[in-house]
Protein backbone atom coordinates (compact mmCIF):
# COMPACT_ATOMS: atom_id res chain seq x y z
CA UNK A 1 0.00 0.00 0.00
CA UNK A 2 1.09 3.43 -0.88
CA UNK A 3 1.23 6.40 2.09
CA UNK A 4 -1.87 8.55 1.66
CA UNK A 5 -0.49 11.70 0.02
CA UNK A 6 -1.13 14.95 1.88
CA UNK A 7 0.07 17.89 -0.18
CA UNK A 8 -2.12 19.66 -2.57
CA UNK A 9 0.28 19.21 -5.36
CA UNK A 10 0.80 15.62 -4.78
CA UNK A 11 -2.52 14.68 -4.48
CA UNK A 12 -3.20 16.90 -7.94
CA UNK A 13 -0.99 14.50 -9.67
CA UNK A 14 -2.62 11.25 -8.23
CA UNK A 15 -5.65 12.20 -9.13
CA UNK A 16 -4.39 13.18 -12.51
CA UNK A 17 -3.18 9.79 -13.01
CA UNK A 18 -6.07 8.48 -11.37
CA UNK A 19 -8.03 10.33 -14.52
CA UNK A 20 -6.07 8.79 -17.36
CA UNK A 21 -6.35 5.32 -16.14
CA UNK A 22 -3.14 4.73 -14.26
CA UNK A 23 -3.19 3.06 -10.67
CA UNK A 24 -0.90 1.98 -7.76
CA UNK A 25 -1.32 -0.89 -5.38
CA UNK A 26 -5.05 -1.09 -4.79
CA UNK A 27 -6.83 0.98 -1.85
CA UNK A 28 -3.95 3.44 -2.28
CA UNK A 29 -4.87 6.43 0.02
CA UNK A 30 -8.62 5.37 1.49
CA UNK A 31 -10.31 1.80 1.33
CA UNK A 32 -12.71 3.62 -1.26
CA UNK A 33 -10.15 3.96 -4.26
CA UNK A 34 -10.97 1.94 -7.15
CA UNK A 35 -9.03 -1.54 -8.37
CA UNK A 36 -7.94 -0.49 -11.78
CA UNK A 37 -8.35 -3.82 -14.22
CA UNK A 38 -7.11 -3.70 -17.88
CA UNK A 39 -9.11 -6.29 -20.03
CA UNK A 40 -7.95 -7.32 -23.39
CA UNK A 41 -10.89 -9.09 -24.55
CA UNK A 42 -11.17 -11.09 -28.29
CA UNK A 43 -13.14 -8.62 -29.88
CA UNK A 44 -17.15 -9.12 -30.49
CA UNK A 45 -17.07 -11.86 -33.13
CA UNK A 46 -20.50 -13.53 -31.87
CA UNK A 47 -23.15 -13.71 -29.40
CA UNK A 48 -21.14 -15.30 -26.95
CA UNK A 49 -18.58 -12.81 -27.09
CA UNK A 50 -21.43 -9.80 -26.74
CA UNK A 51 -22.55 -11.53 -23.69
CA UNK A 52 -19.41 -12.14 -22.09
CA UNK A 53 -18.13 -8.83 -22.33
CA UNK A 54 -21.36 -7.38 -20.82
CA UNK A 55 -21.03 -9.95 -18.22
CA UNK A 56 -17.29 -8.63 -17.03
CA UNK A 57 -18.16 -4.98 -17.78
CA UNK A 58 -20.80 -5.50 -14.99
CA UNK A 59 -18.63 -7.03 -12.58
CA UNK A 60 -15.88 -4.82 -13.06
CA UNK A 61 -18.02 -1.71 -12.12
CA UNK A 62 -17.57 1.41 -10.29
CA UNK A 63 -19.96 0.14 -8.12
CA UNK A 64 -18.33 -3.14 -7.48
CA UNK A 65 -14.95 -1.06 -6.73
CA UNK A 66 -13.09 -0.97 -9.88
CA UNK A 67 -12.10 0.73 -12.72
CA UNK A 68 -12.11 -1.14 -15.97
CA UNK A 69 -9.75 -0.27 -19.08
CA UNK A 70 -11.68 -2.05 -21.78
CA UNK A 71 -9.76 -2.69 -24.86
CA UNK A 72 -10.81 -5.44 -27.74
CA UNK A 73 -8.77 -6.32 -30.07
CA UNK A 74 -10.86 -7.63 -32.69
CA UNK A 75 -9.31 -10.96 -33.31
CA UNK A 76 -5.90 -9.57 -33.56
CA UNK A 77 -3.23 -11.50 -31.72
CA UNK A 78 -0.92 -8.24 -32.25
CA UNK A 79 -3.78 -5.63 -30.90
CA UNK A 80 -4.00 -7.84 -28.46
CA UNK A 81 -0.67 -8.21 -27.19
CA UNK A 82 -0.40 -4.53 -27.84
CA UNK A 83 -3.29 -3.56 -25.23
CA UNK A 84 -1.61 -5.96 -22.88
CA UNK A 85 2.11 -4.03 -22.97
CA UNK A 86 -0.28 -0.98 -22.57
CA UNK A 87 -2.21 -1.86 -19.82
CA UNK A 88 1.68 -2.71 -17.99
CA UNK A 89 2.62 0.75 -18.92
CA UNK A 90 -0.48 2.76 -17.48
CA UNK A 91 0.41 0.62 -14.38
CA UNK A 92 -2.82 -1.13 -13.85
CA UNK A 93 -3.08 -2.95 -10.58
CA UNK A 94 -4.44 -6.25 -12.39
CA UNK A 95 -5.11 -7.32 -16.06
CA UNK A 96 -7.86 -10.26 -17.18
CA UNK A 97 -6.92 -11.64 -20.58
CA UNK A 98 -9.53 -13.62 -23.33
CA UNK A 99 -6.14 -14.96 -24.79
CA UNK A 100 -7.59 -14.84 -29.42
CA UNK A 101 -5.34 -17.75 -29.56
CA UNK A 102 -2.83 -20.00 -26.87
CA UNK A 103 0.51 -19.47 -28.49
CA UNK A 104 2.86 -16.23 -28.09
CA UNK A 105 1.98 -14.77 -24.36
CA UNK A 106 5.59 -15.68 -23.33
CA UNK A 107 6.93 -12.54 -22.96
CA UNK A 108 4.31 -10.22 -22.45
CA UNK A 109 3.31 -12.37 -19.67
CA UNK A 110 7.29 -12.45 -18.27
CA UNK A 111 6.53 -7.89 -18.59
CA UNK A 112 3.78 -8.19 -16.55
CA UNK A 113 5.18 -10.47 -13.81
CA UNK A 114 8.34 -8.49 -13.50
CA UNK A 115 6.00 -5.45 -13.32
CA UNK A 116 4.45 -7.25 -10.16
CA UNK A 117 0.72 -6.64 -12.05
CA UNK A 118 -0.96 -10.29 -11.83
CA UNK A 119 -2.94 -11.33 -14.65
CA UNK A 120 -6.04 -13.24 -14.82
CA UNK A 121 -6.76 -15.59 -17.87
CA UNK A 122 -9.92 -15.79 -18.22
CA UNK A 123 -12.06 -17.92 -20.99
CA UNK A 124 -9.22 -19.18 -23.16
CA UNK A 125 -6.17 -20.58 -22.50
CA UNK A 126 -2.43 -20.13 -23.31
CA UNK A 127 0.53 -22.61 -23.94
CA UNK A 128 3.04 -20.16 -21.50
CA UNK A 129 4.20 -21.32 -17.99
CA UNK A 130 1.31 -21.12 -15.77
CA UNK A 131 3.58 -19.63 -13.22
CA UNK A 132 3.33 -16.38 -15.86
CA UNK A 133 -0.27 -15.94 -14.48
CA UNK A 134 -2.22 -16.31 -11.14
CA UNK A 135 -5.44 -18.09 -12.43
CA UNK A 136 -7.62 -18.89 -15.02
CA UNK A 137 -11.60 -19.35 -15.13
CA UNK A 138 -13.57 -20.60 -18.01
CA UNK A 139 -15.29 -23.73 -19.48
CA UNK A 140 -14.02 -27.22 -19.93
CA UNK A 141 -13.90 -26.87 -23.89
CA UNK A 142 -13.11 -30.23 -24.30
CA UNK A 143 -15.79 -31.89 -22.41
CA UNK A 144 -17.84 -29.93 -24.50
CA UNK A 145 -16.61 -31.25 -27.81
CA UNK A 146 -16.84 -34.79 -25.71
CA UNK A 147 -20.74 -34.26 -25.28
CA UNK A 148 -21.21 -33.03 -28.67
CA UNK A 149 -19.44 -35.91 -30.03
CA UNK A 150 -21.34 -38.17 -27.80
CA UNK A 151 -24.61 -36.95 -29.03
CA UNK A 152 -23.41 -37.67 -32.53
CA UNK A 153 -22.29 -41.38 -32.06
CA UNK A 154 -25.58 -41.42 -29.43
CA UNK A 155 -27.82 -40.07 -32.96
CA UNK A 156 -25.80 -42.16 -35.77
CA UNK A 157 -23.95 -44.95 -34.55
CA UNK A 158 -22.84 -47.50 -36.73
CA UNK A 159 -25.30 -45.51 -39.45
CA UNK A 160 -22.65 -44.53 -42.46
CA UNK A 161 -22.38 -40.40 -41.52
CA UNK A 162 -20.77 -37.47 -43.60
CA UNK A 163 -19.82 -35.15 -41.51
CA UNK A 164 -18.53 -31.60 -41.99
CA UNK A 165 -16.92 -29.33 -39.40
CA UNK A 166 -17.00 -25.46 -39.20
CA UNK A 167 -14.33 -25.05 -36.27
CA UNK A 168 -13.38 -22.18 -34.45
CA UNK A 169 -10.54 -19.45 -34.47
CA UNK A 170 -7.24 -21.40 -35.79
CA UNK A 171 -5.00 -21.75 -32.92
CA UNK A 172 -7.88 -21.27 -30.26
CA UNK A 173 -8.14 -22.75 -27.20
CA UNK A 174 -11.79 -23.21 -27.86
CA UNK A 175 -11.19 -25.08 -31.73
CA UNK A 176 -8.23 -26.98 -30.21
CA UNK A 177 -10.34 -28.77 -27.32
CA UNK A 178 -13.87 -29.56 -29.19
CA UNK A 179 -11.99 -30.66 -31.99
CA UNK A 180 -10.22 -33.12 -29.64
CA UNK A 181 -12.69 -34.14 -27.75
CA UNK A 182 -15.72 -34.39 -30.71
CA UNK A 183 -12.62 -37.06 -32.46
CA UNK A 184 -12.11 -39.05 -29.17
CA UNK A 185 -16.39 -39.21 -28.98
CA UNK A 186 -17.09 -40.52 -32.31
CA UNK A 187 -14.27 -42.78 -32.59
CA UNK A 188 -15.28 -46.15 -33.66
CA UNK A 189 -18.68 -45.04 -34.70
CA UNK A 190 -19.97 -44.90 -38.79
CA UNK A 191 -18.89 -41.22 -38.76
CA UNK A 192 -16.69 -39.85 -41.07
CA UNK A 193 -15.14 -36.62 -41.86
CA UNK A 194 -15.74 -35.13 -45.01
CA UNK A 195 -14.32 -31.48 -44.06
CA UNK A 196 -13.38 -29.39 -41.40
CA UNK A 197 -12.06 -25.48 -41.86
CA UNK A 198 -12.54 -22.52 -39.85
CA UNK A 199 -15.20 -20.31 -40.14
CA UNK A 200 -13.76 -17.99 -37.40
CA UNK A 201 -16.81 -18.50 -34.92
CA UNK A 202 -18.51 -15.75 -37.05
CA UNK A 203 -21.93 -16.33 -38.65
CA UNK A 204 -20.93 -14.51 -41.63
CA UNK A 205 -17.99 -17.35 -42.09
CA UNK A 206 -19.79 -20.04 -41.31
CA UNK A 207 -21.83 -19.75 -43.89
CA UNK A 208 -19.32 -18.80 -46.41
CA UNK A 209 -17.32 -22.13 -45.35
CA UNK A 210 -21.15 -24.01 -45.77
CA UNK A 211 -21.46 -22.55 -48.90
CA UNK A 212 -18.30 -23.69 -50.26
CA UNK A 213 -19.51 -27.39 -48.21
CA UNK A 214 -22.59 -27.42 -50.16
CA UNK A 215 -21.07 -26.93 -53.29
CA UNK A 216 -18.43 -29.92 -52.89
CA UNK A 217 -20.54 -32.43 -51.23
CA UNK A 218 -24.12 -31.31 -51.48
CA UNK A 219 -26.63 -33.44 -50.21
CA UNK A 220 -24.47 -35.94 -49.11
CA UNK A 221 -23.69 -34.33 -46.39
CA UNK A 222 -25.64 -35.85 -43.51
CA UNK A 223 -24.22 -33.82 -40.25
CA UNK A 224 -22.71 -30.45 -39.24
CA UNK A 225 -20.47 -30.44 -36.07
CA UNK A 226 -20.13 -26.06 -35.43
CA UNK A 227 -17.66 -25.17 -32.75
CA UNK A 228 -20.35 -22.11 -32.10
CA UNK A 229 -23.65 -21.30 -32.56
CA UNK A 230 -23.06 -18.41 -34.73
CA UNK A 231 -21.49 -20.76 -37.16
CA UNK A 232 -24.10 -22.82 -37.08
CA UNK A 233 -26.55 -20.22 -37.68
CA UNK A 234 -24.22 -19.22 -40.71
CA UNK A 235 -24.52 -22.73 -41.64
CA UNK A 236 -28.51 -22.51 -41.64
CA UNK A 237 -28.56 -20.11 -43.68
CA UNK A 238 -26.40 -22.04 -46.65
CA UNK A 239 -28.30 -24.55 -45.92
CA UNK A 240 -31.80 -22.86 -46.72
CA UNK A 241 -30.15 -21.27 -49.94
CA UNK A 242 -29.76 -23.97 -51.29
CA UNK A 243 -32.71 -25.87 -50.56
CA UNK A 244 -32.13 -28.04 -48.08
CA UNK A 245 -33.73 -28.63 -44.63
CA UNK A 246 -31.55 -27.84 -41.87
CA UNK A 247 -32.21 -30.05 -38.85
CA UNK A 248 -33.91 -32.23 -41.55
CA UNK A 249 -31.84 -33.11 -44.42
CA UNK A 250 -28.80 -32.17 -42.45
CA UNK A 251 -28.51 -32.54 -38.89
CA UNK A 252 -26.85 -29.69 -36.78
CA UNK A 253 -24.62 -30.06 -33.35
CA UNK A 254 -23.35 -26.93 -32.08
CA UNK A 255 -21.73 -25.10 -28.50
CA UNK A 256 -22.72 -22.24 -26.84
CA UNK A 257 -26.31 -22.32 -25.78
CA UNK A 258 -26.88 -18.36 -26.62
CA UNK A 259 -30.31 -17.23 -27.49
CA UNK A 260 -30.42 -17.28 -31.30
CA UNK A 261 -28.82 -20.52 -31.34
CA UNK A 262 -31.36 -21.79 -28.62
CA UNK A 263 -33.84 -20.54 -30.80
CA UNK A 264 -33.01 -22.15 -33.84
CA UNK A 265 -32.56 -25.24 -31.43
CA UNK A 266 -36.31 -25.23 -30.45
CA UNK A 267 -37.54 -24.49 -34.24
CA UNK A 268 -35.62 -27.79 -34.92
CA UNK A 269 -33.23 -26.27 -37.06
CA UNK A 270 -30.55 -27.37 -34.84
CA UNK A 271 -30.46 -31.02 -33.30
CA UNK A 272 -28.75 -30.06 -30.20
CA UNK A 273 -26.41 -27.95 -28.17
CA UNK A 274 -23.70 -28.27 -25.34
CA UNK A 275 -23.62 -24.93 -23.87
CA UNK A 276 -20.44 -22.47 -23.01
CA UNK A 277 -21.83 -20.25 -20.50
CA UNK A 278 -20.28 -16.51 -21.24
CA UNK A 279 -21.13 -15.01 -17.72
CA UNK A 280 -17.83 -15.48 -16.07
CA UNK A 281 -17.26 -11.91 -14.54
CA UNK A 282 -18.14 -12.14 -11.40
CA UNK A 283 -15.79 -15.22 -10.76
CA UNK A 284 -12.92 -12.87 -12.63
CA UNK A 285 -13.02 -10.28 -10.35
CA UNK A 286 -13.10 -12.02 -7.17
CA UNK A 287 -10.15 -13.34 -7.94
CA UNK A 288 -8.65 -10.82 -9.30
CA UNK A 289 -9.60 -8.91 -5.63
CA UNK A 290 -8.75 -12.51 -3.88
CA UNK A 291 -4.65 -12.37 -5.59
CA UNK A 292 -4.26 -8.41 -4.82
CA UNK A 293 -5.14 -9.50 -1.58
CA UNK A 294 -2.60 -11.81 -1.15
CA UNK A 295 -5.09 -14.99 -0.68
CA UNK A 296 -4.10 -18.50 -2.36
CA UNK A 297 -6.65 -18.98 -5.25
CA UNK A 298 -7.10 -22.19 -7.13
CA UNK A 299 -5.13 -22.06 -10.70
CA UNK A 300 -7.80 -23.27 -12.54
CA UNK A 301 -11.65 -22.55 -11.51
CA UNK A 302 -14.12 -24.60 -14.29
CA UNK A 303 -17.79 -23.31 -14.58
CA UNK A 304 -20.05 -26.06 -15.47
CA UNK A 305 -21.83 -26.55 -18.73
CA UNK A 306 -25.23 -28.14 -19.39
CA UNK A 307 -26.80 -29.57 -22.87
CA UNK A 308 -29.92 -28.98 -24.20
CA UNK A 309 -32.33 -30.90 -26.97
CA UNK A 310 -34.83 -28.76 -28.48
CA UNK A 311 -37.64 -29.97 -26.13
CA UNK A 312 -35.26 -28.71 -23.09
CA UNK A 313 -34.73 -25.87 -24.66
CA UNK A 314 -38.19 -24.54 -24.64
CA UNK A 315 -38.32 -25.62 -21.34
CA UNK A 316 -35.79 -23.23 -20.23
CA UNK A 317 -35.57 -20.14 -22.85
CA UNK A 318 -37.71 -17.76 -21.03
CA UNK A 319 -35.41 -17.35 -17.77
CA UNK A 320 -32.12 -17.31 -19.33
CA UNK A 321 -29.45 -14.59 -19.54
CA UNK A 322 -28.36 -14.73 -22.56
Amino acid sequence: MKKKLITGIALAAAVALTATGCAGSPGAGGDDELITVGFAQTGSESGWRSANTESMKTAFSEENGFELVFNAADNKIEAQIAAVRSFINQGVDAIVVAPIVEDGWDDVLTEAKEAGIPVILEDRTVTASDDLYAAWVGLDFRNEGVMAGEWAAETFGDTPTNLVVLEGTTGSAPANDRAEGFAEAIEGTGITTLDSQTGNFTRADGKTVMEGFLQKYGDTIDLVYAHNDDMALGAIDAIEAAGLVPGVDIQIVSIDAVKDGMLALIDGKINFIVECNPLLGDLAASLVKDVLAGKDVPKTTYVEDDSFTPEQAAEVIDERLY
